[in-house]
């Protein structure tokens, strides 16, 4: 895949670990083997065709995996990532004019009132009020038949029955907030249907957590999340998927699991969507049906409360369908302070620094992890670094990784960190207007089955529809590539 954007970052291939973190640590990729109204901003598909997508080979610069089990193999360029070119050096929003000059997005504001969108962050108002959602760039990542698409889901695991269409995607880079509120970029990997039909449905799919930021639906060919947008698009949806912030083409880190950053980001990312479809000749419906796998099964739900509450004067919910979700975090991150789960080291300490640089839970490292690592944990998570090359630099248990006093404060939690923690133990604390389809697995062994019992007990005491749906003996992995094929005939 070439990009167009030189961010000095290697998005080399490589090995990552097979399983899934039951927060969303780890997405899976592919086996080797297998009425309110608002005017949408003006984008220029045809100028903006930046890239093209070229599959690469299993093979193509892979890292050796860490030890443990076998690895998903993730492809990659083999030199830097957009060495060849800057974002939008062949076709940049706003080259030609002000970007939004045709009307506002919204109740709040015009888009490009205060100034053009030309590249990347050049002379346009970057926190402008109103500029939320706004498309900086679109780049072509994937042009592919039915059949093809068939083969990619087939060779994902993923059962191709209902693929119908042939399937156009583009990664496109939008502005939005970040968890502070102040502006920022994101990018998402927005999928449509080669097909006549004018008027989409969209879908918003939410993945888990990443380590590194070239393993996400935009970039990373192989990756699940590719796999499932390829799928929606291809029973005639239009697809959002946010990368998240901090990933992808996003600047800076991820703040894992914060709610407001979880909510802008795809929110905005749906609202871009609509603009790019839009310049497609398009329309979207505005009942958005959201699922997510792993992290993105507490987001598929705050996501839809937000929808629900009119957050976006267009959008509305229209389905929910949250896959091996760790709707209880408190016991999830305890489990991992007692070794409780596999791979406890990498997982509480990716949660441990994510919301150290959100929420402060530490002074220095060292109140946290035991020395040597003090000095290192924190570089290893900024985005750059490989699941398979974390594990390799940190011991394989809490107990030896953490110090006992942050140990205790993880298992009780008081205070702030309580706080934060409810709220994401409470993502299900709602009554929404449409039945909750949870799809889960008994042989979960990463995000346990009861999560979903969790979720589905909270739903209730709000009188609220919902179905369960046991995915049987699957793995943490195996689960969301059964669960997929079903999510996408209850969207039908």
């Amino acid at each position: 895949m070439t990009s167009t954007r030189s961010r000095g970052r290697r998005f080399a291939a490589s090995a990552v670990l097979a399983t899934a973190c039951a927060a969303g640590l780890l997405a899976p990729s592919a086996p080797a083997t297998a009425t309110a109204t608002a005017t949408v901003p003006t984008v220029t598909l045809r100028t903006a065709r930046t890239a093209t997508a070229v599959a690469p080979t299993d093979s193509s610069g892979a890292r050796p995996s860490a030890s443990g089990p076998a690895t998903d193999h993730l492809p990659g360029a083999r030199g830097t990532y957009g060495a060849r070119g800057t974002y939008g050096a062949r076709g940049t929003y706003g080259a030609r004019g002000t970007y939004g000059a045709r009307g506002t997005y919204g109740a709040r504001g015009t888009y490009g009132a205060r100034g053009t969108h030309g590249t990347h962050g050049a002379r346009g108002t970057h926190g402008a009020r109103g500029t939320r959602g706004t498309v900086v760039s679109v780049t072509e990542v994937a042009r592919l038949t039915a059949r093809e698409v068939a083969a990619r889901l087939e060779k994902a695991g993923i059962d191709a029955a209902q693929v119908r269409y042939g399937v156009r995607a583009h990664r496109v880079v939008y502005r939005t907030l970040d968890a502070h509120g102040a502006p920022t970029t994101a990018s998402a990997l927005v999928a449509v249907p080669d097909t006549g039909r004018r008027h989409l449905r969209p879908v918003s799919w939410l993945h888990g957590t990443t380590v590194y930021r070239g393993d996400v639906a935009s970039v990373n060919d192989n990756s699940t999340d590719r796999a499932a947008a390829l799928l929606f698009a291809s029973t005639g949806k239009a697809v959002s998927a946010p990368d998240y912030l901090g990933l992808g083409e996003g600047p800076g880190t991820h703040p894992y699991g914060d709610p407001r950053a979880t909510v802008n980001v795809a929110i905005d990312a749906l609202r871009a969507t609509r603009a790019v479809v839009r310049e497609d000749g398009r329309t979207m419906s505005r009942r958005v049906q959201v699922s997510g796998f792993s992290q993105g099964g507490p987001a598929t739900m705050m996501v839809g409360r937000a929808l629900q509450q009119r957050v976006d004067p267009f959008f509305r919910l229209g389905a929910l369908a949250p896959i091996s979700g760790p709707f209880d975090l408190s016991a999830f991150e305890a489990a991992a302070a007692n070794d409780d789960i596999v791979r406890s080291s990498l997982y509480l300490a990716y949660f441990t620094v994510a919301w150290n640089r959100l929420y402060g839970l530490y002074d220095t490292p060292s109140e946290a992890f035991r020395a040597p690592y003090d000095t290192t944990v924190e570089t290893l998570f900024d985005g750059d670094h490989t699941s398979s090359e974390i594990a390799a630099a940190l011991p394989p248990t809490s107990k030896d990784l953490f110090t006992e006093a942050f140990l205790a404060k993880i298992r009780h939690p008081t205070g702030e960190l309580r706080r934060r923690l409810n709220a994401l133990d409470t993502t299900c604390d709602w009554r929404p207007d449409v039945t909750v389809h949870l799809y889960h697995a008994t042989g979960d062994k990463d995000v346990a089955y009861a999560n979903a019992q969790h979720c589905r007990a909270q739903l209730a005491a709000h009188g609220a529809p919902n179905h369960l749906t046991d995915l049987g003996e699957a793995d943490h992995n195996t689960s969301v590539r059964r669960a997929l094929p079903q999510v996408a005939r209850q969207f039908r």
